[in-house]
């Protein structure tokens, strides 16, 4: 007798609890927190049943959380504790290989683990978790492994620099699964949580339309955003009638530009076009334009598409040859940007 499978998520967290993450160690804690709630919240919402694992890592990696029902987490307030150096190669392979070794059965299983780190890697090769024994072979040893996985696994990383960043893309780590975040305040840590529920609720949706692992989970590029990616959203394209597309050629405040062009400023009803990292509030609609075309494609699934959770969350645009992201604007005074273009609703 056949049936659906069920959606089985396991989702794991590799903390970097070394020396230098002492200053950061409370919001640590609330970060991850906030993110295992949202995590069983959005399992309840989109009827997916969601595992946790949790590992620690200083000198040496702990596994103080392994594949626990997202409804039965506790808090990290007891689980996490600095103290030590940065064993990030031997945290990232003992996560992945014992991982591996989860049952698979009955099931759609899909794995996704987030590693976030403040610092250079410095002591795997000291690590009993990696028998490597060496820089070099370590590095090695991690980018077979990622190149290996299968088709369901995710593996991210947050780096809080660029050479953090040059450091994981030579490790294996595709170029969009690694983000770079502000490791000096607790700020910068909690742009770093929202950009991990982001990169988890592309995934969670993505599971429902039968994206089974990504390779681009922190990207709003071409490889999130494409033919493909659209029509499996659900994602129409709107009647040419209902909107304009008007070009925007100098500095000039959203509603003042509208009527200057002609039109009635309503609103809600201009996009501008997104050009830089910006901040995106919740209810804030997104569409997306596909540029051959001049296509406008909208509707809820165009925030799922990015995957933008229900709450405030930092948005970058990434290069995409074929479309254009635009962001719902409420403020009349919203100042647009010279030679992009204003999507007007009518």
């Amino acid at each position: 007798m056949s049936g659906t499978q069920n959606y089985i998520n396991h989702v794991a967290l590799v903390l970097d609890a070394s020396s230098s993450m002492a200053h950061l160690s409370g919001k640590v804690i609330e970060v991850a927190d906030e993110q295992i709630a949202y995590l069983a919240r959005r399992s309840r919402e989109l009827d997916q049943e969601t595992r946790v694992t949790v590992y620690v890592f200083a000198s040496e990696v702990e596994c103080v959380v392994y594949d626990k029902d997202v409804l039965r987490m506790p808090s990290l307030r007891q689980l996490y504790r600095v103290g030590g150096m940065t064993a990030l190669l031997a945290a990232t392979l003992k996560s992945q290989r014992e991982l591996a070794q989860t049952a698979q059965l009955y099931g759609d299983h899909s794995f996704l683990t987030f590693v976030l780190t403040d610092g250079q890697e410095n002591a795997s090769h000291h690590c009993p978790d990696a028998p490597e024994g060496n820089p070099r072979a370590l590095v090695a040893s991690v980018a077979r492994m990622i190149e290996t996985q299968q088709d369901n696994w995710t593996l991210a990383v947050l780096v809080p620099d660029q050479m953090g960043k040059r450091e994981a893309m030579r490790c294996g780590f595709p170029k969009d699964n690694v983000a770079v975040w502000d490791a000096t305040s607790t700020q910068g840590l909690e742009e770093a949580g929202q950009v991990i529920q982001q990169a988890t609720e592309k995934f969670m949706v993505g599971r429902t339309q039968g994206i089974r692992g990504s390779r681009a989970v922190f990207s709003t590029g071409a490889d999130a955003v494409n033919e493909n990616t659209i029509k499996a959203a659900g994602l129409a394209p709107v009647d040419p009638s209902e909107y304009r597309l008007i070009p925007v050629s100098r500095d000039a405040g959203i509603r003042d530009w509208v009527v200057e062009s002609g039109h009635t400023y309503r609103t809600g009803g201009a996009f501008y076009q997104l050009s830089k990292s910006e901040k995106v509030q919740a209810r804030k609609r997104i569409a997306v334009l596909e540029k051959k075309t001049d296509r406008v494609f909208t509707g809820p699934e165009a925030r799922a598409l990015l995957g933008l959770p229900d709450v405030e969350v930092r948005v970058r645009p990434d290069h995409n040859d074929d479309f254009t992201i635009f962001v719902q604007s409420t403020s009349v005074n919203r100042k647009l940007v010279p030679n992009t273009r204003l999507l007007l609703m009518l």
